[in-house]
C-alpha cells in the first residue's frame, strides 16, 4: 500500500547542515561529514534546525531507503559532535611486531618474521594513533572509521597456518556505537 512518508532529524546545538543539490554536508565542533543522498522518489530538505525526508506515495522499497537515509543522517549528526572510536589490539606471540604511523600510512614490521614490512594507507578523514599494544582510530564519519579498522585487521591476516598456534595479528577489540 502506497503512503506519504515524512521523517525529521533534529540537529543538535552547534551543528549545521547544508544541502547542495543531493549532497548533504553536516558541520559540527569535531569535524565535517558529507554524503550524497540521490534518489528520484525521496526529497531531502532543511528547514531551520531539522533535516526533513519526504516521499510521496512511497512503496516498501522507498520506505526501506528512507529508513537507511535516516540512520545515515543521524550518524552524520552524531559523528560531528562526538567522533566514532575503534580500537585495534596488536597481538604478537612469536615475533616482536613493530607498528608505526608515517603520515597517513600504517607500517607493520617483522610480522611473523617477514623481512618486508606490510604497509597500508588510511582513508582521508581518519585519525590513527599507535599507543603501545593498541591502535586508536577516530573519525567523524562512521563508515571511514570502520573501513580503516577493517583494513588494519585484514593487513595481517594469516593463511595456510594453524590458527590455534599462529595467533599473531591486529584484531578489532572495540567498535563504534
Amino acid at each position: 500500500m502506497k503512503q506519504d512518508l515524512q521523517l525529521e532529524i533534529e540537529l543538535v546545538e552547534g551543528v549545521t547542515a547544508n544541502l547542495e543539490g543531493t549532497t548533504l554536508k553536516v558541520k559540527g565542533p569535531k569535524g565535517e561529514v558529507e554524503r550524497n543522498f540521490a534518489h528520484p522518489r525521496i526529497n531531502v530538505t532543511i528547514e531551520g534546525s531539522k533535516i526533513i525526508l519526504k516521499s510521496a506515495k512511497a512503496t516498501k522499497r522507498e520506505k526501506t531507503i528512507l529508513g537507511s537515509y535516516n540512520a545515515h543522517m543521524k550518524n552524520m549528526v552524531k559523528g560531528v559532535v562526538e567522533p566514532f572510536q575503534y580500537k585495534v589490539k596488536i597481538c604478537s606471540g612469536h615475533f616482536p611486531m613493530n607498528v608505526s604511523m608515517s603520515g597517513q600510512e600504517l607500517i607493520v614490521k617483522n610480522f611473523l618474521g617477514e623481512a618486508v614490512p606490510r604497509r597500508i594507507m588510511m582513508p582521508e578523514g581518519t585519525k590513527v594513533k599507535v599507543n603501545g599494544t593498541e591502535i586508536d582510530i577516530s573519525s567523524a564519519n562512521k563508515e571511514l572509521a570502520g573501513q580503516a579498522a577493517s583494513r588494519i585487521e585484514n593487513l595481517c591476516r594469516i593463511t595456510n597456518r594453524d590458527r590455534r598456534i599462529f595467533q599473531d595479528g591486529l584484531y578489532i577489540t572495540e567498535k563504534a556505537k
